[in-house]
């Protein structure tokens, strides 16, 4: 297992690029289209949701939600969330990101963020209509600012 800390946020998050688990996570936080966010209900129970997201450099991923969703409410009370990435069916590939989830009212709207279209436009039109309606739908962005981030 490979493990960066939060003393290895102020120099550098990812792993090494020249290795071979740096360059899978980072190739799998650009690439992959799903990621689990983990919150807590307020009976302690994990509630993990598979989500979409932008990976933003040097360190934190940017989630845009409905108003109504649960997972709002469990931030604002317990901000600590975990973020997994699907590992590959045989126990292998598990790339597990933790750190605090804040509500980011300044940022952009899904429409009008560049790297997110890139990633998602198609989805998001297939999903709501169009990219305006997605981000209607969908308005309230969260960053999870990556404290520690494991994986093998």
């Amino acid at each position: 297992m490979v493990t960066a800390s939060v003393e290895a946020v102020t120099s550098n998050l990812l792993p090494d690029a020249g290795t071979e688990f740096g360059a899978r996570v980072a190739r799998r936080l650009s690439d992959d289209k799903l990621i689990w966010l983990t919150t807590v209900g307020a009976d302690g129970t994990p509630q993990p949701n598979p989500v979409w997201f932008l990976w933003q450099s040097p360190g934190t991923v940017l989630i845009y939600n409905r108003p109504d969703a649960n997972r709002l409410t469990h931030i604002a009370h317990r901000p600590q969330v975990a973020l997994n990435l699907d590992g590959n069916g045989k126990g292998g590939d598990i790339i597990v990101l933790t750190g605090p989830a804040t509500l980011a009212p300044d940022a952009t709207r899904a429409c009008d963020n560049e790297a997110y279209l890139a990633k998602y436009a198609e989805d998001m039109a297939r999903v709501s209509g169009s990219t305006e309606a997605f981000s209607e739908a969908y308005p309230v962005a969260i960053e999870v600012t990556v404290g520690r981030l494991r994986g093998f």
